[in-house]
């Protein structure tokens, strides 16, 4: 059996408690291979750096094995200058937290794989605008230095806003509950970006989905 390590923040986290929010790791099972499992150990309001400080990074060596993967979706945390603990600078800390990602990940033989910052609900003159840009060049950069496989989740969601429409795009987001988040998904929309994912796997010609 393969698992898939999800080292991530509220976008990808699971809220098995909560009716109407979802995160996107907590459907992909939905999508993986039929011996494939997900192992979601994302959580909200964390950074690629408060995400190694707090441990959670080693917890997920001390367990993962060879063949495994380690899937790291982290920027909208490390993009929020007014928290100094969480906020990371792109082209410096950012890429240097991520490399431990990568490099824990190879020492125990497992294969990781970055995604970019999933996008936000941002639009404007009907277009959806990336808010992240900065950390995803800096993440691909890394992706490029180190070899490594690379989901660029903020491109194709973004993208795939636009095709949706504003109405379907809206249900995707806790906005569409009358709170004023344009982060946060629904269940409806996490699942959409789980499928996303799945499909942006499949076209690197992975066999995990």
């Amino acid at each position: 059996m393969t698992t898939i390590y999800l080292a991530g923040d509220s976008t990808v986290s699971s809220y098995p408690d909560r009716p109407v929010q979802g995160g996107w790791g907590e459907f992909l099972h939905r999508y993986t291979a039929h011996d494939v499992k997900v192992e979601n150990r994302a959580i909200g309001g964390r950074s690629s750096k408060t995400f190694i400080e707090e441990g959670r990074l080693d917890q997920i060596l001390s367990v993962i094995q060879p063949g495994d993967w380690l899937f790291t979706q982290m920027g909208h945390n490390d993009a929020s200058k007014e928290k100094p603990e969480r906020h990371t600078e792109p082209f410096t800390t950012y890429k240097s937290y991520l490399s431990q990602y990568i490099h824990g990940a190879r020492a125990k033989g497992a294969t990781p794989l970055l995604l970019t910052p999933v996008g936000r609900f941002h639009e404007k003159d009907g277009e959806y605008i990336n808010d992240f840009p900065d950390y995803c060049a800096a993440m691909k950069e890394l992706a490029d230095e180190e070899e490594v496989l690379l989901v660029d989740l903020n491109t194709v969601s973004l993208q795939f806003y636009q095709i949706s429409g504003i109405e379907k795009t809206t249900s995707y987001f806790m906005l569409s509950t009358g709170i004023e988040d344009r982060t946060h998904f629904t269940k409806e929309g996490a699942d959409a970006i789980a499928r996303l994912v799945s499909l942006e796997l499949k076209d690197l010609g992975l066999t995990i989905v």
